[in-house]
């Protein structure tokens, strides 16, 4: 079920550059050092940019945070991230998709080195690297444990942020609404078959993002290494206790 919230600082502007959007899942502890990056990064393109927060069955202050910066927000019930994501897609006004997570900070040039990208002609879209907002041997280890097989299966490691034309994520359907993990793999998959069929490459933008270690600050540095079924049911994509527990019914992550 989609609930869209009109009084929640919808952009009327006729030229948007970029919908930036955002699934949000109780995430008062995060979201506003999300929005505050964007709002550095958007400062050369204030009348371009709208900011969309997909609120997910919030039960804290995420929706009032969001608010106070004049997001435009937008209620999706469903436990699952590419539905949420997607559930934002439909109401973007704006040339360009860029999809970030709520714990994910942008760096202050991303947004121009995605207008010079795909200005470029050369990509298709594409995301970026970036890194932890700390680092320890088991955050690096348990990452890698993640990023190999990905890598192998996927051929794509970007993650946390995504960048294309809007009208390339319509034709490539978005997020696949049958994965409940490892959907932004995924994604990056499909983005980069649908850039070779046009000869444009899938780009890469170095150090784009900061973010969160809130898993591992809440488990434990080495808590993926002590459990690799975790990392077995995020690869298989569609574990729905495993994706229910640690994402859509945990109410605080």
């Amino acid at each position: 079920m989609t609930e869209t919230n009109e009084s929640s600082g919808v952009n009327f502007k006729k030229d948007v550059k970029f919908s930036i959007i955002i699934p949000a899942h109780n995430e008062e502890k995060y979201i506003r050092k999300c929005l505050d990056s964007i709002a550095k990064a958007s400062e050369a393109y204030k009348d371009q940019t709208e900011v969309i927060v997909v609120l997910n069955r919030c039960t804290d202050k995420t929706e009032e945070i969001a608010k106070s910066y004049n997001c435009i927000t937008l209620k999706n019930n469903d436990k699952n991230l590419s539905k949420i994501r997607n559930a934002g897609a439909k109401i973007a006004s704006g040339e360009i998709i860029i999809t970030i997570d709520a714990d994910t900070q942008m760096t202050e040039s991303m947004l121009s080195n995605v207008d010079k990208y795909l200005a470029s002609g050369k990509y298709i879209g594409g995301g970026v690297t970036g890194k932890f907002e700390r680092i320890s041997l088991g955050i690096f280890l348990s990452a890698m444990l993640i990023i190999i097989p990905l890598l192998f299966k996927y051929g794509a490691i970007s993650v946390g942020i995504f960048w294309c034309y809007r009208k390339d994520f319509m034709v490539i359907n978005g997020f696949n609404e049958n994965m409940l993990m490892a959907e932004d793999a995924d994604f990056a998959k499909r983005l980069k078959e649908w850039g070779k069929q046009n000869n444009k490459k899938f780009g890469t933008i170095k150090n784009g993002m900061i973010t969160s270690c809130r898993r591992f600050d809440k488990y434990g540095d080495w808590s993926l290494l002590k459990n690799p079924k975790v990392i077995l049911a995020y690869l298989k994509g569609n574990d729905k206790k495993y994706a229910d527990k640690t994402y859509y019914d945990n109410q605080e992550r």
